[in-house]
């Protein structure tokens, strides 16, 4: 919603204040087509020789990230939580390898699939199923364990940051390419030298519209997309760390409610459940199984 009035302003103030000082849209929709062409056209081929189809992808996917927020919400966190709780309690009682059928297939799992949105999400079922395959293979030193989830958790966060790289650099060359608009213009009217004032005066206008229309986009849209998807990513991310603080706090030999109180303290400040909000959700868990 944020993001919609934001480009609305943007326009409206913009091109508002260029018409009360006495401005003529005519000259900017009469080049704009055209100069559109030059830097839209340059700055689309730039994009897809710099990046793979992967990146592209994940470009077209975090546009709806830009206008449609984080992922996970305040009532995700919470099935989290109560999901974790549910295999650290068993994990307690039962030992980890009561778990080996619940890992080997989370589909099938009578605790996994209680949360069908997080069953969704392939990393952190894998990242889950993973940690504690590891720990039916008696890895246990808590520090080696989280070390390794470290591991992971950086490599899935660097490449979810490809996107909103991929649309920053795009944000870098548009000025530039604007200048390139500006110049094929400048060109056009030094061979129209001998025209008379006017019509050089509209050439040169026209021209410059290239460079105005590459900086306006660049600062004004692209660059806040490419921002707004990193801060996107960045709160999503929270939401594996979550997963690690419980897991490694459980392998530091917490119980349950503590090792997911770890974790609770993890969730993004927005979205963070208060203490009887967890309790809460915690008293409606099944008994461990």
């Amino acid at each position: 919603m944020f993001q919609i009035i934001g480009i609305v302003l943007l326009f409206g103030l913009v091109f508002g204040s260029y018409i009360m000082t006495g401005g003529n849209m005519g000259v900017i929709l009469h080049a704009a087509p055209h100069e559109m062409m030059a830097i839209g056209g340059a700055g689309v081929a730039s994009f897809l020789i710099s990046n793979s189809m992967t990146v592209i992808k994940g470009c077209a996917s975090g546009m709806g990230k830009i206008f449609g927020g984080p992922s996970w919400k305040a009532a995700d966190y919470r099935d989290l939580l109560s999901l974790l709780f549910m295999l650290t309690k068993t994990m307690k009682s039962k030992g980890v390898i009561a778990l080996e059928s619940h890992i080997e297939n989370p589909h099938d799992s009578s605790i996994f699939s209680r949360y069908p949105k997080i069953m969704k999400d392939h990393f952190a079922i894998d990242f889950i199923c993973d940690t504690l395959r590891m720990m039916t293979m008696n890895l246990e030193d808590p520090h080696q364990v989280e070390d390794a989830m470290e591991k992971q958790l950086e490599k899935h966060h660097h490449e979810a940051l490809h996107p909103a790289h991929a649309i920053q650099s795009l944000a870098d060359a548009l000025p530039a390419l604007g200048i390139v608009a500006a110049v094929l213009g400048v060109i056009k009217t030094m061979g129209s030298i001998t025209e008379p004032p006017e019509v050089l005066g509209e050439m040169i206008g026209s021209a410059l519209v290239g460079t105005f229309l590459g900086v306006f986009l660049a600062y004004g849209l692209v660059a806040p997309f490419a921002s707004r998807l990193t801060g996107v990513v960045e709160e999503d991310g929270a939401f594996y760390k979550i997963i690690q603080s419980v897991l490694v706090a459980h392998l530091h030999g917490n119980a349950a409610q503590i090792s997911v109180e770890i974790g609770r303290g993890s969730v993004p400040s927005a979205s963070q459940p208060s203490f009887a909000e967890l309790e809460q959700a915690l008293s409606e868990v099944p008994a461990a199984g």
